[in-house]
């Protein structure tokens, strides 16, 4: 059966607007301008506007450049990333464990400078493996990391996301990798980012807004729909990204968007008409 949307005012009737970045508002760096439209009618009418990406290939001081150029204009409290939730994750609960992290130099060096324990992966036993998006990823960074996780040590993610939507397609991501480590040693990750409890509780104590007051856009239906449909947040579904129609009508009604729509573009239409 085709997927209809309800009454789209219950969008208009929140006061945080959560947003995933790939795929969502650009691909790769490909703005969509309506996007930019959109957030900025947003703020404009006094709503507060959140940049939650699982992308953890790249720190939360790099998105601002990005969104920067990208005519966005964040404010570095408007940005957060899974791994931003991750590091806080150690930081409460895991404070002091060593920490080998399959990731991009970028993102080592934004753990290091977090506090965290950092091994180089060379070490006979580590208390704790993650494995992320690494465009830097080779087969020893693979190896050590199997190897460790063999030994003993706890094995995170810091998403899920199997796929990264890019101007060309679509690229390996961090559920990807976690698949070959688990296919290798048996063992499943914890992950965090969308759609865990983590997230949802970093981004209400940081915004200080109730669950029922959020909305969420995104292009995936495994994290960013998941994220709202598991913790009460209204989730809105574009089609801007990875997930297709027929996607949407394929699966379980509970796992459905409240809506979905082609891109930001409708949305910015229903909330704010179609002037610019």
């Amino acid at each position: 059966m085709p997927f209809v949307n309800p009454d789209p005012s219950v969008i208009s009737d929140k006061d945080l607007y959560i947003f995933d970045m790939d795929g969502t508002i650009y691909l790769g760096f490909s703005v969509f301008p309506f996007a930019v439209r959109f957030i900025n009618h947003l703020r404009a009418s006094g709503r507060k506007v959140l940049f939650f990406t699982n992308n953890a290939s790249h720190t939360a001081d790099f998105y601002v450049r990005k969104l920067t150029r990208l005519g966005f204009s964040p404010t570095r409290d408007e940005i957060m990333t899974s791994g931003d939730v991750t590091i806080e994750f150690l930081r409460r609960h895991r404070p002091g464990k060593s920490v080998y992290l399959v990731g991009t130099d970028e993102l080592v060096e934004d753990f290091r400078a977090a506090g965290i324990n950092m091994l180089t992966g060379e070490e006979e036993k580590a208390d704790i493996v993650i494995t992320s998006f690494d465009t830097t990823l080779t087969y020893h960074k693979l190896d050590m990391a199997c190897r460790l996780i063999r030994g003993g040590a706890e094995y995170l993610s810091t998403h899920p996301d199997f796929n990264c939507p890019t101007e060309t397609g679509f690229i390996p991501d961090s559920g990807a990798i976690a698949a070959f480590v688990t296919a290798s040693t048996g063992r499943k990750p914890v992950y965090f980012g969308k759609p865990y409890r983590e997230t949802v509780e970093m981004i209400g104590e940081a915004t200080g807004i109730g669950l029922d007051r959020m909305c969420i856009f995104g292009d995936r239906l495994y994290t960013d729909i998941a994220v709202g449909k598991k913790h009460g947040i209204t989730a809105v579904l574009v089609y801007s990204g990875e997930t297709t129609p027929g996607d949407v009508e394929a699966a379980a009604p509970e796992d459905q968007p409240d809506f979905a729509y082609p891109s930001l573009d409708d949305v910015d239409r229903i909330m704010f008409g179609d002037g610019v």
